[in-house]
């Protein structure tokens, strides 16, 4: 008998067939309900894996043995005609338990494997599932043309709209759920990250005049609890989406108000104006370099396509606002035209209020709040989110607002709301975890931020706030980790090799410093600013020599215009000029161009802190001409602007404590400098080469305890630049970083 037939008779291929045919309905089932349980993906393909490593096993049990109604038996020889003895011999178990142990251990290892995958995947911090809570996740676009992606985005966010507008359901923003576009995530997944009940997802498709738009709602357990598909003309979209939207409601709740008509001034019959609205939303959303103006080109051309359309003249106004270059009051005017044209069109479109309130809260800041902007802008922006409470940018420009006030409670309370509605917006999240880390909460303020590095799609702005995270909070290896993310995130060699460049010089690694510094400063043509970026270099190493020559070089640059520099760079020059010992030029700069009453105008953090160091170098200079009474004077009020900060609004964050000991340090006061060294080191200070190589600094730092405080912080230092420099042994980021500009310059 041949080897074929022989296959045949020890049933070999009916066994294959059984077996094929039985995986591949494990495998199906497998692939159903595995994202309903939660499992990723690549459980399936571990599944398939070991369907695939045991197909040999059962060949081989199949050419051994026979299953039988007697049970298990060794197959008969080809001979029938010879006695043969077919029950089981010691050495079938033998081979029976070593054919089921390689099946199990093939088995074993897959399931490990789905284990390793579900314990590895991203761990979020869980969210509280809000009752009646629905994301509306990006409708996929079917037309044959991918460009015109932007319309299907359209049709889910005009839904989204309309649903927020119903007071029962909380409805999440489009930033966070439209971040799961083309996921792998399954439904369960995404509802647990979001902390929605419901999800709504579906399928856009056009075909000249005629639109098919398919809505499936799912619960937070995967299971479809509805779906309908709407087959209109396009003409008629905004009654799609009001229908889509008003069934969706029904089916959440037992009694939804009906959805009132939309006004006329925020539909338009004209799709080409529409289209060009979506294409300029589009671009706002997505920031990409350059996009105001593309932005603006497109949101004017639905302006004239149809000029009683009322939402481009909103997306206009915010596009010019956005517009950061273009700062000028002719600007900030044709941005308030379109804003009230938004609104005279359509008194209730959120977008013009909230435009509105951008364009105010903008004026608050770079002209001054002459005219109680801040409140008239506050009122715009609390009026954008009763009429749409999904209107994620209207928490962050509210936040800012109360933030310029000093209402700091209620700014993280507008963040906090923002994130209710939007939990991964980048802009909300950065901006909270920034206060959140000023106030010393720490782990909550990473937490908001490590959420935003699991999404599909990190946002750039992600790596920054954890940058500016662990660089505030004195853990500069993870700093320099997350810098190395911001490169290859934004290929930026301006910004890049300045941030990489202080992160280096504040571990003492001058070298790398040199490196990422000349990379960065031939995109600074100004004289002013390659002085600001070298003097504060060489200030932390505390070589006074090239500080001198920076400042000659300076001084030859500008010639007689030297005596106009002002802001940031006059109080670096006159910094300068102190540390050095040149105290009357210092002190002439200072008093010419700085105003301590000025500091209480300033709203950012940053600067203001910043204003009140440089009034302890002109403290310090004060005191070395013999000029007590003005240096007690000027600390006094230093000190009464930290405490208002410390003490008062609780900002328990380590550059403010270092800060009041280096004011009580200049006062003689060096135990009460000593406890406020301690506090700042506690809150995560570790700017060590600062204060010892600062003329400020040095007495303050000749006391005992602070002494040795600053022994334990050298050490810290010196661990994590053991770290950094290890993990630069280990991956070569200058070639990658080289390579990748390559890249750049090719394309």
């Amino acid at each position: 008998m041949g080897f074929w037939q022989e296959l045949r008779r020890r049933h070999v291929y009916r066994m294959s067939g059984f077996y094929v045919v039985g995986a591949w309905i494990i495998i199906q089932v497998a692939d159903v309900f595995f994202p309903a349980w939660g499992l990723p993906d690549t459980a399936v393909r571990f599944l398939i894996i070991a369907a695939m490593a045991c197909f040999p096993i059962a060949l081989i049990f199949s050419w051994i043995f026979d299953i039988t109604t007697s049970g298990i038996v060794r197959t008969e020889p080809a001979d029938a005609g010879e006695v043969f003895d077919n029950s089981l011999k010691r050495t079938d178990y033998v081979v029976l338990v070593a054919l089921l142990a390689i099946g199990a251990a093939i088995v074993l290892g897959s399931l490990q494997k789905v284990v390793e995958e579900v314990d590895g995947t991203v761990a979020v911090a869980s969210v509280e599932k809000i009752a009646n809570s629905i994301a509306i996740l990006p409708f996929a676009n079917l037309d044959s043309n991918p460009d015109t992606g932007y319309f299907s985005d359209g049709v889910s966010d005009e839904i989204l709209h309309r649903l927020s507008s119903l007071n029962a359901l909380h409805v999440l923003s489009r930033a966070s759920s439209f971040v799961f576009r083309d996921s792998n995530e399954g439904p369960v997944r995404i509802s647990e990250i979001l902390g929605v009940r419901y999800l709504l997802h579906g399928s856009v498709r056009r075909d000249n005049n005629l639109v098919r738009v398919t809505a499936y709602l799912v619960d937070d357990a995967g299971k479809q609890v509805w779906s309908e598909t709407f087959d209109r003309e396009l003409e008629g979209i905004f009654k799609i989406q009001s229908e889509i939207a008003g069934t969706v409601a029904s089916r959440i709740e037992r009694e939804i108000i009906p959805l009132a008509e939309l006004p006329a001034g925020r539909t338009t019959t004209n799709m080409e104006a529409y289209n060009a609205y979506l294409v300029g939303r589009a671009f706002v959303n997505a920031r990409t370099p350059g996009y105001q103006d593309k932005a603006i080109a497109a949101f004017e051309e639905a302006i004239r396509l149809d000029e009683n359309y009322a939402p481009p003249y909103a997306g206009l106004a915010i596009a010019l606002e956005l517009d950061f270059i273009n700062t000028e009051r002719a600007a900030r005017e044709s941005a308030v035209r379109a804003a009230e044209t938004a609104r005279e069109l359509d008194p209730e479109l959120a977008e013009g209020h909230a435009a509105l309130g951008l364009i105010l809260l903008g004026d608050a800041i770079d002209f001054g709040d002459t005219g109680n902007e801040l409140e008239r802008a506050e009122r715009s922006l609390r009026r954008a989110l009763d009429l749409d409470p999904s209107h994620t940018n209207a928490y962050n420009w509210l936040s800012s607002t109360l933030q310029h006030q000093g209402r700091h409670e209620e700014a993280n309370a507008v963040s906090e709301q923002g994130l209710l509605v939007d939990p991964l917006n980048p802009i909300l999240s950065v901006n909270l975890a920034a206060r959140l880390r000023r106030l010393g909460e720490r782990e909550r303020a990473e937490q908001i931020l490590m959420r935003l590095t699991h999404l599909p799609d990190t946002p750039g702005v992600a790596y920054i706030g954890l940058v500016g995270l662990y660089t505030r909070t004195g853990e500069l290896d993870k700093s320099m980790r997350w810098a190395k993310e911001v490169v290859l995130a934004y290929h930026d060699s301006l910004g890049i090799g300045i941030m990489l460049a202080w992160r280096y010089e504040n571990l003492g690694l001058t070298e790398d410093s040199d490196y990422w510094a000349a990379v960065a400063l031939p995109h600074y043509p100004q004289p002013e600013d390659k002085f600001f970026y070298k003097a504060g270099r060489f200030q932390i190493r505390g070589d006074l020599a090239g500080l001198r020559t920076e400042i000659d070089k300076l001084r030859i640059a500008l010639g007689p215009d030297i005596d106009a520099l002002d802001g940031i760079y006059a109080a670096q020059y006159a910094s300068a000029n102190i540390l050095v010992g040149n105290f009357d030029a210092g002190i002439d700069v200072f008093e010419k161009t700085f105003d301590f009453e000025s500091l209480s105008t300033l709203q950012h953090p940053a600067a203001f802190r910043q204003g009140l160091e440089f009034s302890h170098v002109l403290a310090y200079a004060y005191q070395q001409v013999g000029r007590d009474d003005e240096a007690h004077v000027l600390l006094t009020r230093v000190h009464e602007q930290l405490n208002v900060l410390v003490v008062e609004q609780n900002m328990d964050y380590g550059p403010l404590h270092l800060l009041f000991a280096q004011n009580f340090g200049l006062r003689g006061d060096f135990d009460a400098a000593a406890d406020a060294f301690q506090s700042a080191i506690k809150a995560g200070w570790l700017r060590y080469l600062w204060v010892m190589n600062d003329p400020t600094w040095a007495k303050t730092i000749a006391d005992p305890r602070i002494a040795r405080m600053l022994d334990e912080v050298k050490l810290e230092l010196e661990r994590q630049r053991a770290v950094v420099q290890q993990a630069d042994a280990e991956h070569d980021f200058r070639a990658e970083f080289a390579a990748m500009q390559s890249v750049d310059l090719d394309e």
